[in-house]
C-alpha cells in the first residue's frame, strides 16, 4: 500500500515554506500559531490560500505551515507555492489548473548584492571631470 504525499516546499525572496495539508480541515496553523492570527490581513490570507481556493479544496484539507525568512507578504506568497506543489503530489489532476494560474512557478526575484567599488548593486560613484 503506498501513501500519498501532502507536503510541499515554497519559496520566495528569502523565504521559506513547509506545507503540509492534513485531513483536519479545521487546523490551519502557521509556526503553532492559528493562520488568521499569523496572517493578519485579508488579502494576505488569500495570497496564501489561491491555490487551495482555485482548486476548490479549501472545505478538504487543514494546513500546517513552518515559515521562516523574508516578510509577511513574501512569507504568504512561498506559503501558496507551497500549498500548490502538495496538491499536485496529491492529486496530478490539478497541475493544469495551476500552472495556468502561475501558481507552480517561482518567483526567483531577490534583492540584488552590493558590488565592490561601487556604493550600491548597480549605483556607481558620480563621476568628477575636474
Amino acid at each position: 500500500m503506498t501513501t500519498k504525499l501532502n507536503h510541499g516546499l515554497g519559496r520566495r525572496k528569502t523565504a521559506v515554506a513547509k506545507v503540509l495539508l492534513v485531513a483536519e480541515k479545521e487546523v490551519k496553523t502557521i509556526n503553532d500559531i492559528p493562520f488568521e492570527q499569523y496572517l493578519s490581513t485579508e488579502a494576505l490570507q488569500n495570497t496564501a490560500l489561491r491555490a487551495l481556493k482555485l482548486t476548490s479544496q479549501d472545505s478538504e484539507y487543514g494546513l500546517r505551515v513552518k515559515v521562516a525568512g523574508s516578510g509577511k507578504n513574501a512569507q504568504a506568497e512561498a506559503i501558496s507555492l507551497g500549498i500548490a506543489r502538495a496538491l499536485v503530489t496529491i492529486d496530478e489532476g490539478f497541475r493544469k489548473q495551476l500552472k495556468q494560474a502561475g501558481l507552480l512557478s517561482r518567483d526567483s526575484r531577490a534583492k540584488e548584492r552590493k558590488k565592490p567599488g561601487l556604493k550600491g548593486a548597480r549605483r556607481a560613484p558620480q563621476f568628477s571631470k575636474r
